[in-house]
């Protein structure tokens, strides 16, 4: 039975590229209009990153690089 890559002792999870580069782009686009990035959590349960800009722009980043509003 194989683990997940979570649970695996001495592994831990990372962003994927496609996650990291879409979290930039998302960066630059949000401070462009003077909104603070407050958040930026990736979550090792799922694999999606989860962003945080201004107060209501609520972003989760999946691990092939698309991304949706929460809310």
């Amino acid at each position: 039975m194989l683990a997940s890559r979570s649970k695996v002792e001495g592994l831990i999870s990372i962003p994927t590229s496609e996650q990291k580069t879409q979290c930039y782009l998302l960066c630059c686009r949000f401070t462009k209009f003077y909104l603070p990035v407050n958040i930026v959590r990736f979550d090792e349960r799922t694999g999606n990153i989860f962003f945080l800009a201004g107060e209501e722009n609520d972003i989760e980043i999946y691990p092939n690089g698309k991304w949706r509003y929460i809310r």
